[in-house]
Formats: structure tokens, sequence, C-alpha cells
């Protein structure tokens, strides 16, 4: 989908082309709206404009709602990598769904048996 910005009836700029599809793919691998803007060739303040103009309260709301589906799909590479045996994401799935850590407690209780010496003797 494109919608056309810019420009008026008195000359001024000609209409900068904003396609909704491409902020929406970048949006799904998480660039930032700086990142966005400038793919786009435009200033971030204009890309939040726009947004808005397109029903949106602005870039973050719009994010917000696209950021998901690459979410999904990162998710669901994991997942596969994991299937496929990389040892390495098994750990980290394994860290962040089942509490598994690398780390291991000891606790010791009881008493130490230890003496102080209140004084040192001189020699």
């Amino acid at each position: 989908m494109l919608f056309y910005w810019g420009g008026n009836m008195a000359g001024g700029r000609p209409k900068k082309e904003i396609n909704l599809e491409q902020l929406q793919n970048l949006c799904a691998i998480h660039c930032t709206g700086e990142e966005c803007a400038a793919v786009m060739d435009i200033d971030y303040d204009t890309l939040n404009a726009r947004v808005k103009e397109a029903g949106y309260e602005g870039f973050s709301d719009y994010y917000k709602k696209t950021t998901g589906q690459g979410r999904a799909s990162l998710r669901r590479l994991q997942w596969q990598a994991a299937q496929g045996g990389n040892i390495t994401m098994l750990i980290w799935l394994g860290k962040q769904y089942l509490g598994q850590s690398d780390k291991q407690e000891n606790n010791i209780s009881g008493e130490l048996g230890i003496t102080i010496i209140d004084s040192i003797p001189d020699d």
C-alpha cells in the first residue's frame, strides 16, 4: 500500500511516497524509527506525522503493532535451530523456558569451629 504526502497547491516540495509495507517490514526486523526514516529518506518527525495520518497514534503505536511479526519469525527460527540439534540454542531455550541455569549454589550451615585469638604475642 502506497501513501503520498507532501507538496502543496502553491508549489513547494514534490510529493513524497511513503510505503507502509516497507515500513512494516523494517519494523518486523526491529529497526528503530530513526533507521526506518533513514531508509525511507525522510525525517523521523515526518515519519511520525505520516503514521498518525494513516490512523495510528504515532510511530511508537505503529511499531508495537507491527513488531510481533518479527518476534514470531525469530522465535520460529530459534525453535527450528534447537530441533535441528543446535546445542547453543537448546541450552538458551532451556534457560529461558525451563528455568535451567549454569550456576550451582552450595549452602553450608553449622559451626565452623574457628578460634579467635585476642592478641598476638610479641617476639
